[in-house]
């Protein structure tokens, strides 16, 4: 039977030297390089010259109906997605005026990239993980897709990112 002082004396000694295990930081976690980030994270800029831990992509295959009878056809970006970012994310963090996030090395009011600025189909993924599953998009304080606009980005990301259902431009 082991004796309760000693495993607190393990345990204290452990934390006075330092060797707890301990996994990457996870969000918000400053990196240099996607080693320093968990698996499902990447380390991506923030702002100039500060790069932090973000979750680019879903942990293990999360992937929902995206065009099934069921759920309906792929919603588009023209028809479904641009209204839904617009209200949600170009206001005054990631469009032409990016004050709220200091974000510049993407927008989404703009479907794809151009001169090297990323667009909403290239965010897709990460646009469904902050928006959609962890919900910490957009900041508090600003409008929030509701359910169902959530559903959409759900299923257009899932979907392939289609740009319009008559294949026009935006």
């Amino acid at each position: 039977m082991r004796h309760p002082l000693s495993s607190l004396l393990l345990v204290s000694a452990l934390a006075a030297s330092g060797c707890f295990i301990s996994e990457n930081a996870g969000p918000g976690h400053p990196c240099s390089d996607d080693s320093e980030c968990p698996a499902s994270y990447r380390c991506v800029t923030v702002s100039e010259g500060q790069r932090s831990c973000e979750v680019l992509y879903p942990p293990g295959p999360q992937e929902s109906d995206a065009g099934t009878v069921d759920a309906g056809p792929v919603p588009t970006w023209c028809q479904d997605v641009r209204p839904i970012l617009a209200a949600s994310c170009v206001a005054s963090c990631h469009g032409a005026t990016t004050t709220g996030s200091n974000r510049t090395d993407f927008r989404l009011d703009q479907y794809a990239a151009s001169s090297g600025v990323l667009g909403a189909r290239d965010m897709a993924a990460r646009i469904k993980v902050r928006a959609v599953d962890q919900q910490t998009m957009p900041p508090a304080g600003n409008p929030a897709p509701s359910a169902s606009e959530r559903d959409v980005l759900s299923r257009w990301s899932a979907g392939g990112t289609p740009l319009c259902s008559d294949g026009g431009t935006p």
